[in-house]
């Protein structure tokens, strides 16, 4: 898999990508797996090689409603991996039968402990990405806030 593919990697090298590539295992998955729980211990960072990963949140018990869906080549799935206090925000399930490829958390923050540019790469690149979701969800809720204004008006 490229993993240069998922915002994450983009702008590393070919030898950190290639460490990289060294702690991650591909293993394929099937529809209705989940990988992860809203509250879980985030132990592992997934990239979607084929198939797809839908990311849910609990509105209410036992009512989950799908947020994002995430396909190969568009991004990754538990990034909360790599930010304490380590624990999964969202849930994701398997969609669709597929592979992924899965890099530990335990693997990965020592990585970045020996090579600290590979590091502020992979972390610049999350905070990058982070950013750009909070800038969407302040224009969503601008917007739902405007159009509840209007409906009040009239």
């Amino acid at each position: 898999m490229d993993l240069s593919s998922c915002y994450l990697f983009e702008r590393l090298s070919d030898r950190q990508l290639a460490q990289l590539t060294g702690i991650a295992v591909t293993q394929p998955f099937r529809a209705g797996t989940w990988l992860f729980h809203k509250a879980e211990p985030a132990e592992c960072l997934y990239l979607v090689a084929s198939g797809a990963v839908e990311m849910l949140i609990e509105v209410q018990d036992g009512i989950e409603i799908p947020i994002s869906m995430i396909r190969p080549n568009n991004g990754c799935v538990g990034v909360s991996a790599l930010i304490e206090p380590y624990r999964y925000s969202l849930s994701a399930r398997c969609i669709q039968d597929g592979i992924l490829c899965v890099i530990r958390r335990e693997d990965l923050l020592p990585l970045f402990d020996q090579n600290p540019a590979l590091g502020r790469v992979v972390m610049t690149n999350l905070a990058r990405k982070l950013l750009e979701r909070l800038t969407e969800t302040r224009q969503e809720v601008q917007m739902r806030y405007m159009s509840l204004v209007r409906s009040t008006t009239f």
